[in-house]
């Protein structure tokens, strides 16, 4: 069932997201989070993307029962914009998990 499946994935990354210190307290602005840029690029850092649009918009299609996307490539962008933090190996093993798991959906 790859909703469950992908349940699993998005509790395992908010972890991972508290673990490496990427989690944050506060929501940014309602302008930011409305950007039309491929993952908001241009308001959002990438885990800021991955917290408040990502895991929310995926945990309301799950809620739904939505068809779940099939077409996603999440580790490009972590690889591009955690260049400099190989400490994020952890985190961006679990993006390509999510990439692979969808992708085969």
């Amino acid at each position: 069932m790859p909703h469950i499946q992908t349940a699993q994935f998005l509790n395992q990354l908010e972890q991972q997201l508290k673990q490496s210190a990427l989690w944050s307290e506060n929501a940014p602005s309602d302008f930011a989070l409305t950007s039309t840029a491929p993952f908001a690029c241009d308001t959002l850092r990438f885990e800021q993307w991955l917290q408040f649009i990502f895991i929310p918009k995926m945990s309301q299609m799950i809620a739904q029962g939505l068809p779940l996307p099939t077409q996603i490539s999440l580790t490009p962008m972590a690889e591009q914009a955690w260049i400099n933090h190989k400490d994020l190996t952890k985190l961006a093993t679990l993006l390509e998990q999510i990439d692979d798991f969808l992708t085969r959906q």
